[in-house]
Formats: C-alpha cells, sequence, structure tokens
C-alpha cells in the first residue's frame, strides 16, 4: 500500500520530462540532477561517467552506474590514478561498464591530473568552479527550444581542461557535468526542482 501512494506521488509531481518511467533516472533527477557539488570525489564521479557518456545515452550510464561504482573503486581518484596494466585490462573485460579502450584510458589519466589542478587550487572544487563564478547559473527553461548543449563558460571549462592535458572533455561534455553537478540549473521552470534550487548554492 505505502509502496502504491508512493508511485502515485512521483506521477503527480511535475518534473523534466526527460527521466521518463525509468525509476533510476527519476531518483538521479528528484534527488542529484542540478544539485550543487562541491566534494572533489563526487566531481570526479561526474567527470568520469560523463566522459562514458560521450555518444551514448545518460540512461545507459545510469543503468550501469552501479558497475562503474564498483569496478573503478567508488570512484577514487587516488587509487584510479596509479592503474596499471593489470587494472586496464580487468576494466576492459569487465561486462558491466562501456569498455571502450580510450575512455578508460582517459578515466585514469585524468585521475592523475585531478590531483595535480587540487596541488595547485587546493581542491578541484575550487578550480572548476571559477567557471560559473562560484554560483551556479539559474536558467529558465520553458520547452525545448531552450535547450542547449554548449554555452561559453563550457566552451572556457573545455578548453582550459584540454591545455591541462584532459581527455573527453569537450564543451558539451563540460556542459552535461555543469547540469549534474549543479553549476548550471537547467530543470524546467514548471519542475518542482527548479525552485528548491534555486534555494542551494
Amino acid at each position: 500500500m505505502q509502496l502504491q501512494r508512493q508511485n502515485i506521488f512521483m506521477k503527480l509531481k511535475v518534473r523534466c520530462p526527460w527521466p521518463n518511467n525509468n525509476k533510476l533516472m527519476i531518483k538521479y533527477h528528484d534527488e542529484e540532477w542540478g544539485v550543487p557539488v562541491h566534494n572533489d570525489r563526487k566531481i570526479f564521479e561526474f567527470m568520469v561517467l560523463d566522459a562514458f557518456q560521450a555518444g551514448l545515452s545518460w540512461q545507459t550510464i545510469i543503468n550501469k552506474r552501479k558497475n562503474f561504482e564498483k569496478a573503478f573503486d567508488n570512484f577514487n581518484y587516488k587509487k584510479i590514478a596509479k592503474y596499471g596494466k593489470r587494472e586496464y585490462n580487468w576494466l576492459i573485460r569487465d561486462a558491466g561498464i562501456i569498455r571502450n579502450k580510450s575512455k578508460i584510458t582517459a578515466a585514469i589519466k585524468n585521475a592523475q591530473l585531478f590531483m595535480e589542478v587540487q596541488k595547485e587550487f587546493g581542491t578541484f572544487n575550487e578550480y572548476i568552479w571559477q567557471f560559473v563564478n562560484h554560483k551556479p547559473t539559474i536558467r529558465k527553461v520553458r520547452g525545448p527550444k531552450d535547450f542547449r548543449a554548449t554555452s561559453k563558460e563550457s566552451d572556457a571549462m573545455s578548453k582550459d581542461l584540454k591545455k591541462r592535458g584532459f581527455q573527453f572533455v569537450g564543451s558539451t561534455i563540460c556542459y552535461a557535468f555543469m547540469q549534474a553537478a549543479g553549476m548550471i540549473n537547467d530543470h524546467f521552470v514548471t519542475c518542482f526542482r527548479y525552485r528548491q534550487l534555486i534555494k542551494m548554492k
């Protein structure tokens, strides 16, 4: 009975249309997407997942998220930075994740560079949030015409990350990351999460 009530409540809520009826997508939308992230490990997790999403749907990544978490040591960038041939071979044989050689190699390389940025800025959070002046950008998405895949901020982020040697950090991937990490509030203005997230920093 309680589960039925929860399902009814979920259906009554007005939310962005993209989660469709996928329960994992709905949970992600309702609890994570657009929430400002300032924890370096969590930031790295979103960077890895968004890189693996390149050319694929976010639903594919969400469905495999638990597998990614297990395969990549809970996104512990310090451990991932030390991955060698043995760990690479484990990953390339892991059917639970996206077995893309370039993306796996990029995850390892990016972990190493991630820590270099930490040394320079103190935290990666301090570095990455500078691209939005350390506060979320509030957009007003009312329909498909308001959708965008990049912005001047994601262009700047992409350019700087590439200069530092990061891989799979094109402007489109950076924009998706910014949406996920709460650097941009891209919820529909009619979505129940839109105003909730405006209050967060």
